[in-house]
């Protein structure tokens, strides 16, 4: 398929070279040159504008950071609304609230374009490999244009039927999962250093015990490096657990554990590391006694 990528960070410069490396001619865009190169050097043609990139494209692709980031791309002056093909799909991978999907629906919706509430997980590798989880809802029309593109980015595809959000509420519940686990592990971190302990050593026990999650295996490597890449920085999960709590306030439901998970990111951010990789949420804690 003719595909475009909006949005060419870790998630979408590794998703848009699975992309190509499985046969789509794939196009993106990005304000930073760097990413613009990094595609054409995996076989993706750079473009320079939303509307170059969208123009022919049967799929579109949005992974951009924020909602706000969603609606200047997709409704700006020059965005993707005003420019996709009448039938194309715009298939909107951004973590943002189920709210906020469901207004875009309507604002997409005008001239027979279709979208897909197609919120991902499984990181920077499983984008890469096309591993990746994806929390999916749309009309039916939609869903079936689309797929042949989701079935080739995610190893598990789940469909949540019709309604425009869904997806993104199952996400914001994932994120619910990631951002607590997160928080533990920067606070077990904190303590075995507190009391004298080789974090080393205690994340080889529990990556082999009871306590080991996917959260634990994947940052914890990283939770030991001075400055590790930022694929995923603290500032992203003070947004996103910024959307748990508001849904669970929508909802009228307590959040306990996302409160205090998301008061531990906003601490951390709060000392001047939001940009850092969000395994580093252990400096958020008190520091041993010299």
């Amino acid at each position: 398929m003719k595909i475009a990528m909006v949005g060419l960070g870790a998630m979408g410069a590794a998703a848009a070279a699975n992309l190509v490396a499985k046969g789509h001619e794939v196009r993106g865009v990005d304000l930073r040159q760097a990413a613009l190169d990094a595609l054409r050097a995996a076989g993706g043609q750079p473009a320079d504008s939303i509307a170059a990139a969208v123009a022919g494209a049967e799929a579109v692709i949005t992974f951009v950071v924020n909602a706000a980031q969603v609606e200047a791309v997709v409704n700006g002056p020059d965005g993707i609304a005003a420019r996709m093909e009448p039938g194309a799909v715009l298939i909107q991978c951004a973590t943002v609230s189920a709210a906020f999907m469901a207004r875009l629906g309507e604002q997409v919706a005008t001239g027979g374009r279709l979208l897909v509430d197609a919120p991902v997980s499984g990181g920077v590798g499983g984008a890469a490999s096309g591993g990746l989880t994806i929390m999916a809802s749309g009309s039916r029309d939609a869903m079936a244009r689309a797929r042949p593109v989701l079935d080739d980015m995610g190893r598990h595809v789940h469909d949540f039927g019709d309604q425009l959000g869904a997806g993104s509420m199952v996400k914001t519940i994932n994120q619910l999962f990631c951002g607590v686990h997160l928080a533990v592990l920067g606070e077990a971190i904190a303590l075995g250093r507190r009391a004298g302990l080789d974090p080393a050593r205690l994340l080889e026990v529990y990556g082999n015990s009871a306590a080991a999650s996917w959260m634990m295996k994947d940052r914890g490597p990283r939770a030991l490096q001075d400055d590790p890449p930022s694929n995923s920085t603290i500032d992203i999960f003070v947004k996103d657990l910024a959307l748990v709590l508001d849904s669970g306030r929508d909802l009228k439901f307590p959040l306990p554990m996302a409160a205090a998970a998301h008061q531990m990111f906003l601490a951390g951010s709060a000392t001047g590391k939001g940009a850092v990789d969000d395994s580093h949420l252990w400096e958020a804690y008190p520091k041993p006694a010299q």
